[in-house]
């Protein structure tokens, strides 16, 4: 069984579970569902007994060759390569946190979880990619409450020997280490971890060992633990030891070096730095033609909407980390390379601190926010990066999350899917429309079903928290009836920062109060989530709930259930209704908890943020309207007395509205449209496909280019860019004329458009001339921007000259500009320089 416990393709797998739970069904229980833990603990009388048991013997070969076949078949990557597809040899993916399983506690929240879901989706389409982490020892922290509901932080002592996790080692056996210089003559020095996450390996770097002094082996003590100084050592060796951890990997597996790097979110930053090294210092290249090499092949993507999320450093930290010796300029940690440049690679317009988002976005050539609405934020947020820019062209795209449907879809509906349309279908995001013929009474069993499971969750967790606060079972005896399975049941689960509002439910006590305790048509309302150890004012939050849900005359409707992490979570998603999301807009990126609720019928209630922006269609649950631009205490009264009336007027009559079957058939209307319509786009196998087609396979093949001939393309971006800077403030639009413009201009109206140049020592092709047509406002600015790439016909009195012949895409007030940018065609786009003149 090793096999199989090896690999944590278990985690999503119900046939696999299914034959661990046969082991002992009651140890499977009391393990947590932990096959590595349930393995050390059975009798071995037991396996003995297993050994000589066809049937199980018969079960346990099947599953080993159905994972030897998930491994080994051709999946959606395979068959891009087969159509002649260029894709990657390789994708390196970093973040700081990976939620795989709750047996694997190396996560914290969504980022993690996402970055769980991203390597699974990965496995499932046949990417060939590598995760790379740290290995916490304490993980983020198990919470529990204190009689007067203050969250308690517990930091448990994980053994890596008692995870689903194995050691890197060389050919000899010995133990491979990856080691980064750290100031002071020491050296930090880390063993990896290897989680075989289906086909992808997830490294997983490790200080505590003997080599280490006491600080350095606490270096991967804690998620998001200690001060800025024990942070930054975290990111260094997240980075710097990421890089070399992969090259260790690779070389011992006999496997391509990944052409492509993905830095999920800004912590593991310093890799490009560490990528330049290796150039600067293996190859010959200089640090631009370094730098330009790097960038080809590197992803960003920031799941940051306000600057306050972003890892900010002293400026005189980073340099104390990367300084030479005796306070040289050539960094001591990265050979070669001078502080100089790698302090200017993160600088902001404070000069005294050093950015990681910022080292993202100049070390990445292709850049991505979360949601459509997070990237146009992520846009506005980093516009300074790009001065001259609107905007609307800084160049940071977006791929919405998804969540990995094996991991979060109860069973009733994978079994479900499959009896449709096949797992294979489903998982293509082909075959949903199927639900059409699935029958209302089905349906609605199902939900009944999946809610009787989260009341009996519900129940024993709320009693192991009472008892945990010093009650006894003797008066404990009301958790029996706390929930009942046909009330509507509504679930609010997720981080507790101030931005997401958990207290917005009640603003108003007295009207929750009465929308739980209605006779007719209740509801019953589950929280969970947990504060950062350190934010004071998410923990008192916390309190305000656990207090109301303490009231003797509503704690049989409303729980808070501490220690909310995978294992509860999937509960939540099963059984919930009604999944509430209400943020401070915009001010959550994606915000997936709702997606895997769709998942499983639940319907959304969420303010218009994320994801839920774009795929609300007004039949897949409700938006809550909000107020925008009004100071925060009124907008908290606005958007919560909103949310109190989509309930009483909306949620709650259309959930109660029932037919003769006791069927509410227009909330199972919205329960088939939105898993026939959400199901498809909100799968992790869709955003890894969307970032495969349109980051990773275009990041290889840049990449590729600007490698080739010794690195010739590197070697010419970086001359270009130089010859650029140099040049650039030579250039100057001399003069503009125009002919054709109507007095009512009209939409198709003709307008001829021709710029005079002054290009001073470039040439005409190292630049893109653009005619740029918008709206005029009254203060002249220019909005709804269309840009027209104009043609070099010739050189005058005034410069070059470039002419477009232009039909107005726009009626009413139109306004139009010209202006020059840089051009390359190893560019990605004509604004990654962040270099324009305008007239």
């Amino acid at each position: 069984m090793g096999t199989l416990t090896a690999n944590l393709r278990w985690s999503w797998h119900p046939e696999t579970q299914d034959l661990f739970a046969a082991v002992d069904p009651e140890l499977w229980e009391r393990c947590g569902s932990d096959p590595v833990r349930l393995l050390g603990e059975v009798p071995p009388e037991r396996l003995d007994a297993l050994a000589e048991n066809e049937e199980f013997l018969v079960r346990l070969d099947a599953a080993a060759a159905d994972l030897d076949h998930y491994l080994s078949r051709p999946r959606w990557y395979q068959q891009q390569q087969e159509r002649g597809t260029a894709v990657p040899a390789g994708i390196a993916y970093f973040s700081m946190e990976f939620g795989v399983s709750e047996v694997l506690p190396n996560y914290s929240g969504g980022l993690g979880i996402l970055a769980g879901d991203h390597l699974k989706a990965a496995s499932d389409l046949g990417l060939p990619l590598i995760g790379v982490g740290l290995l916490y020892r304490s993980g983020y922290f198990r919470q529990s409450l204190s009689a007067d509901g203050w969250q308690v932080e517990h930091y448990p002592a994980y053994d890596p020997q008692g995870l689903p996790i194995k050691l890197l080692t060389e050919a000899d056996g010995s133990t491979a280490l990856v080691q980064v210089e750290i100031p002071g003559g020491r050296t930090l020095d880390a063993r990896v971890w290897i989680a075989q996450i289906g086909r992808v390996p997830l490294l997983l770097l490790d200080s505590d060992i003997a080599s280490n002094d006491e600080e350095l082996r606490g270096v991967t003590d804690r998620l998001y633990g200690g001060d800025q100084d024990h942070r930054i050592k975290q990111e260094i060796l997240a980075g710097i030891g990421g890089v070399r951890a992969v090259r260790a990997y690779t070389r011992i597996a006999g496997l391509p070096d990944p052409d492509v790097f993905h830095m999920n979110e800004g912590h593991a930053g310093f890799l490009g730095a560490e990528r330049i090294r290796e150039l600067v210092t293996g190859t010959g290249l200089d640090f631009d033609e370094a730098l330009a090499a790097v960038r080809a092949g590197t992803v960003f993507t920031t799941h940051t909407p306000v600057p306050a999320g972003i890892d900010r450093f002293p400026i005189d930290l980073v340099r104390h980390y990367f300084s030479g010796r005796n306070g040289e300029n050539e960094s001591a940690l990265l050979p070669g390379l001078t502080v100089d440049r790698i302090l200017a690679l993160g600088r902001e317009s404070d000069p005294d601190v050093f950015n990681m988002a910022h080292l993202g976005l100049r070390l990445g050539q292709r850049c991505n926010g979360v949601s459509k609405l997070h990237g146009a934020v992520s846009r506005n947020m980093f516009e300074e990066l790009w001065p001259g820019f609107d905007a609307t062209e800084v160049p940071i795209g977006s791929v919405t999350n998804g969540v990995h449907a094996p991991t979060w879809a109860a069973r009733e509906w994978l079994a479900l899917a499959d009896r449709l349309a096949g797992p294979d279908l489903v998982e293509e995001s082909r075959g949903w429309e199927l639900l059409q013929t699935v029958d209302a009474r089905e349906l609605w069993e199902m939900r009944n079903t999946l809610r009787s499971m989260l009341v009996e969750e519900v129940r024993r967790r709320l009693r192991n928290s009472w008892i945990e606060r010093g009650a006894t079972e003797a008066e404990l005896g009301w958790v029996d009836s706390v929930f009942e399975p046909g009330v509507l049941t509504i679930g609010f689960a997720r981080r507790v920062p101030t931005y997401k509002r958990l207290t917005l439910m009640l603003r108003d006590p007295e009207r929750l109060r009465a929308l739980l305790l209605d006779p007719e048509r209740p509801l019953q309302l589950v929280v969970a989530g947990k504060s950062h150890p350190a934010d004071d004012g998410g923990k008192a939050l916390i309190q305000q709930v656990v207090r109301f849900a303490d009231e003797y005359d509503v704690r049989h409707r409303v729980v808070f259930l501490p220690d909310y992490d995978m294992s509860m979570a999937r509960y939540l998603y099963w059984g919930c209704d009604v999944w509430l999301n209400n943020p401070l807009r915009p001010l959550e990126a994606c915000g997936t908890s709702g997606m895997k609720s769709a998942l499983n019928g639940g319907l959304n209630l969420s303010i218009r943020d994320g994801w839920w922006d774009e795929m609300y269609d007004g039949e897949n649950g409700w938006a809550i309207p909000t107020a925008d631009g009004v100071d925060d205490v009124r907008r908290d009264d606005l958007e919560a007395n909103a949310l109190y009336e989509l309930l009483e007027r909306s949620v709650l009559p259309r959930f109660y509205d029932r037919d003769g079957d006791g069927v509410p058939g227009r909330w199972i209307e919205m329960v088939r449209h939105t898993l026939e319509n959400l199901g498809p786009k909100v799968l992790a196998s869709r955003m890894v496909r969307d970032y495969a087609v349109d980051y990773y396979i275009p990041a290889a093949a840049a990449a590729r280019s600007v490698a080739a001939d010794d690195f010739a393309g590197a070697k010419a971006v970086a001359e270009y860019r130089e010859r650029l800077e140099a040049a650039w403030p030579s250039v100057r639009v001399a003069q503009v004329d125009t002919e054709g413009l109507p007095e009512v201009p009209e939409i198709g109206s003709r307008l001829a458009v021709t710029a005079h140049v002054e290009l001073g020592a470039l040439a005409p092709d190292d630049v893109e001339v653009q005619a740029v047509i918008g709206r005029v406002g009254s203060d002249d600015s220019l909005s709804d921007i269309v840009s027209i790439p104009m043609t070099h016909t010739g050189k005058g009195s005034f410069g070059e000259v470039f002419e477009a012949d232009v039909r107005l895409p726009l009626a009413g007030p139109v306004g139009y500009t010209v202006r020059v940018l840089p051009h390359h065609d190893l560019l990605a786009s004509p604004a990654e320089f962040g270099m324009v003149r305008l007239p």
